[in-house]
């Protein structure tokens, strides 16, 4: 492959979120926006930083019933019969505390609600609670919506909260992200409508970990050794699960007593079908059938096609972005100079522009315009082969290295070739191995692994997760190890203040940018085709795919 990138191959992109500045541009010096959607020739605007909810020490929607913001009770759309989503890849469980990819979220969180979510801006907000009290840095206080039900009939109260939260960190399960709450101590059922976390320590990125992982889950019907929340989910959220096609579909009905549409969205449509079709032309070729109402990763090359057809391409830029995992671990990748060489080495604008229709901007590190610490000063590793061989001279490794890099089945291909062949010019010889889901997830830390692994992340507004998990030397899936970088991130844990804290994570960001722990690539724009009957639909920021409207939103 020749540094010249002029096509896309047509492979599908793994949906996770990001930013998109029109092509071209290096910022936009605009006032920011917090959520935006893109004609294809042109943006609205910048991603703003998502609201951090301990910047408040109480936050509330007020009591009963949600409602406009003037106050005005919301009334529910009318429902069109059926909608049909074609994703890119079908989960390998509906349990919320097993699922780690956004096409499993965007049915996972239709099905069931969190105590607090991230709403359609990317602003975390009450959902199932009513109220968030942090009564003091170790100490948070929920104030529950009271007449919630589960789908089938079970009381919404604390009750579920503490048993979902158990079940969630029960080494059994074995959940990745169960060590995200490690530092609750204790859940407190104070009565049936208020629910304590005790922590060991001051947790400011609790309620960011909630709003993705905890997903409350009926206590009875899960205590039931003969129940399957992984296959026969249970929830309290806009659909309610109706069947599992195993390789086909998942089929959803509208909760039609859902309460909290103002807040989440309402249903759109009597049922939704979420279908499962990897490769991106054939879920191109299902939208301009009219077979299905909304596709996802639409690839580059057939957004002419779709527009042709006189059908609708909505880009939205989410909260995330994509990279290529460095282990430090073995060497040479345990040599600095070495990780700034792949940096340089990778013309990412050239990337953006062949393989991505243009929509994405490269980035200095992990971080987004939606994540806290986010700075747009810091300028990414510049394109310079010369540089990177100079770089790999100078730590012994002037003749070049052969190496491999993992990809998941369903990921772009195309742009772990287009690396490959970037790597390629500067003497580094890269073999691309695809590994199904299951073994892409289960090897991120085996040091018998690839080094260097493709990955695509949302949503990133607070950097906790990712940067706990992937950079943190004890993290579940880190194989990155720096003394300076440990200490900024174990301080930013604790850090109450949220403007010392955003200020922490840019130092981490500015630190990873020196000592990388991936090949920095892009922020990611879902690029969404609709059918002519797709009914009023609200993208998200975090790229969830919920078949739902926030009227006025």
């Amino acid at each position: 492959m020749t540094r010249a990138i002029t096509h896309s191959t047509g492979h599908d992109m793994l949906p996770e979120s990001g930013h998109a500045p029109r092509p071209g541009d290096q910022s936009t010096g605009r006032d920011a926006l917090p959520f935006e959607l893109m004609t294809r020739r042109g943006l609205l605007g910048g991603l703003g930083a998502a609201a951090a909810l301990v910047a408040l020490p109480r936050l509330t929607t007020g009591q009963g019933t949600p409602a406009a913001s003037e106050g005005t009770p919301v009334a529910a759309p009318a429902l069109v019969e059926a909608v049909r989503i074609d994703l890119t890849a079908e989960p390998p469980t509906l349990d919320p505390a097993l699922t780690y990819a956004v096409d499993g979220w965007s049915i996972v969180h239709s099905v069931y609600d969190t105590l607090v979510g991230f709403d359609a801006s990317g602003t975390l907000r009450p959902l199932l609670a009513e109220t968030m009290d942090v009564v003091d840095p170790r100490l948070l206080e929920f104030r529950l919506r009271p007449g919630i039900t589960f789908h089938n009939g079970e009381p919404f109260d604390s009750r579920a909260v503490a048993h979902s939260f158990e079940r969630l960190v029960d080494p059994a399960l074995g959940s990745q992200v169960a060590g995200n709450f490690a530092v609750v101590e204790e859940v407190r059922e104070i009565d049936a409508l208020t629910v304590q976390f005790v922590l060991s320590a001051p947790a400011p990125y609790l309620p960011a970990q909630m709003a993705v992982w905890l997903a409350i889950v009926p206590p009875s019907y899960a205590s039931d050794p003969s129940n399957d929340l992984g296959a026969t989910p249970v929830g309290t959220g806009p659909y309610r699960f109706v069947a599992w096609e195993r390789g086909e579909r998942v089929e959803l009905a509208a909760n039609t007593d859902y309460a909290l549409g103002a807040l989440k969205g309402f249903p759109v449509a009597k049922t939704a079908e979420f279908r499962f079709l990897p490769d991106g032309a054939t879920r191109v070729a299902e939208l301009r059938a009219g077979a299905a109402d909304l596709v996802t990763a639409v690839p580059a090359d057939q957004v002419e096609a779709i527009e042709g057809d006189g059908l609708t391409v909505l880009p939205v830029a989410v909260s995330g972005s994509t990279w290529v995992r460095i282990a430090t671990d073995v060497a040479p990748f345990d040599d600095p100079r070495v990780r700034r060489a792949l940096n340089h080495a990778v013309d990412t604008p050239a990337i953006i522009a062949a393989l991505l229709g243009g929509f994405g901007r490269p980035l200095a590190s992990f971080a987004v315009p939606t994540t806290i610490g986010y700075d747009p000063a810091l300028e990414p590793l510049a394109y310079d082969p010369a540089l990177a061989r100079d770089l790999l001279a100078e730590a012994g490794l002037g003749d070049g290295f052969e190496t491999t890099m993992a990809v998941s089945i369903g990921d772009r291909i195309d742009i772990a070739e287009a690396i490959a062949g970037f790597l390629a010019d500067i003497g580094v010889s890269v073999t691309v191995v695809e590994e199904d889901g299951a073994r892409f997830n289960a090897t991120w830390k085996d040091p018998g692994a690839a080094p260097l692994r493709l990955v695509t992340w949302r949503g990133i507004f607070d950097p906790y997760t990712l940067l706990n998990l992937v950079v943190d030397e004890a993290g579940f899936l880190s194989r990155y190890r720096d003394e300076a970088v440990q200490a900024v991130l174990d301080a930013a844990a604790t850090e109450q203040d949220p403007a010392v804290r955003a200020g922490q994570y840019a130092e981490v960001f500015r630190l990873l940018r020196e000592e990388p722990a991936a090949i920095y690539l892009s922020d990611v724009t879902a690029i969404n085709g609709l059918g002519p009957s797709m009914p009023a639909w609200t993208p998200r920021a975090d790229g969830y795919v919920l078949p739902t409207v926030v009227p006025g939103g």
